[in-house]
C-alpha cells in the first residue's frame, strides 16, 4: 500500500516538474501574444505597451490552494492540474487512514494479549465463537505488525503534508510564470561592432551590450 502511494507521489512530482518546464514561453508564442496585443490596439508611437501585471496574483493563488487544494490551480486556469492535486492528496489521506486502522487493530489485540485475554480476532473461531489455544498470529508478530503499520502511517502523513505544500508552491510559481513579460521594450542584446579610427583608419573590434527597458 505504502509503495503504491510512494510511486504515485513520485509521479505527481514528475508531472509538476514537467508542467513547470511547460510554462517556459516559446518564441513563437511570444510573437503570437505580441501580435494579439497589437491587434487590440495597445500600441503607442509604434511601441507595444508593457502588459499590466497583477502583483497580488501569486499570493492569491497560493492562498486559494492553502484553503482548498487545487483551487489555486483553477485560479491560474490550469484546470488539468486539479484532479492530480485531488488524487494525490486523496490517496495520501487514504493511505494514512488505512495504516492507522491497521495499527489500531494490531495494538488492541496486542494489549489484550498482555492483559491475559485470549479472545482477539487473531485466534481461530468456530462460527463466531473464539477457540482458545494457538492463535493465527503470535504476540511477536502482532508487535512487529503494529510497528510496521505505525511507520507506514507516519510516512503517509509526511508525504501527504509534502504534497499539500507542493500544491501551494506550484500555484504560487505558476501565477508568477503566467505573468511572464513578453514586452518587446524589455530586451537584452549583445552585438559585435567594428569601428575605424578617423585619423589612422585602424579598425577597433568590440562587443556592445544593449539593455532596453
Amino acid at each position: 500500500m505504502i509503495r503504491t502511494f510512494l510511486l504515485f507521489g513520485a509521479f505527481t512530482i514528475f508531472i509538476y516538474h514537467a508542467s513547470a518546464q511547460e510554462t517556459e514561453v516559446p518564441e513563437s508564442e511570444i510573437d503570437s501574444v505580441v501580435s494579439n496585443v497589437e491587434k487590440e490596439g495597445i500600441v503607442v508611437d509604434g511601441q507595444v505597451k508593457r502588459i499590466e501585471q497583477n502583483p497580488l496574483a501569486p499570493s492569491k493563488a497560493a492562498f486559494y490552494s492553502a484553503i482548498l487544494p487545487g483551487l489555486g490551480q483553477a485560479y491560474n486556469k490550469r484546470y488539468w492540474k486539479v484532479p492530480i492535486v485531488w488524487g494525490a492528496l486523496g490517496l495520501g489521506i487514504y493511505a494514512y487512514t488505512f495504516n492507522n486502522n491497521e495499527y489500531n487493530r494490531f495494538r488492541d489485540a496486542f494489549k489484550r494479549r498482555k492483559a491475559g485475554f485470549t479472545d482477539d480476532e487473531f485466534y481461530p473461531n468456530n462460527f463466531g465463537e473464539i477457540i482458545p489455544g494457538s492463535p493465527f498470529v503470535s504476540d511477536q508478530a502482532l508487535q512487529d505488525a503494529q510497528e510496521r503499520a505505525q511507520t507506514d502511517r507516519d510516512l503517509a502523513l509526511a508525504i501527504t503534508i509534502g504534497l499539500y505544500v507542493l500544491n501551494i508552491v506550484d500555484a504560487n510559481v505558476d501565477a508568477h510564470l503566467k505573468q511572464f513579460n513578453v514586452d518587446q521594450n524589455l530586451s537584452l542584446d549583445v552585438k559585435p561592432y567594428l569601428e575605424y579610427n578617423p585619423i589612422t583608419t585602424d579598425p577597433h573590434y568590440g562587443l556592445a551590450l544593449i539593455v532596453k527597458f
